[in-house]
């Protein structure tokens, strides 16, 4: 395979991930929110570690809040979805 077909697969690949992303968050609605939860609680460990407690408690509370958040959109999700197609949420049946 040479460089123009690498290259023009990788921009297809590229340009295929905002749809499955898309596609993904509409099954899940919890998932941009512990995606943020993640970027969150990296952020409050680097402002730790700069010796910046103030703002990484600050940081580490929005990330509580985004976790928070999150679970609760993907129980009601899962609930959505598990009585849109028959299944048992406790998974008999």
């Amino acid at each position: 395979m040479n460089y123009c077909g690498l290259w023009s697969m990788f921009r297809n690949s590229v340009r295929q991930i905002p749809v499955e992303v898309k596609r993904y968050c509409r099954g899940n609605w919890g998932a941009p929110f512990i995606v943020g939860f993640m970027l969150l609680l990296v952020v409050a460990a680097v402002s730790s570690s700069m010796d910046l407690a103030i703002s990484a408690d600050a940081v580490a509370v929005y990330a509580y809040y985004a976790v928070v958040i999150g679970v609760v959109l993907q129980l009601v999700c899962f609930l959505k979805y598990s009585k849109k197609t028959g299944d048992q949420p406790n998974g008999s049946g």
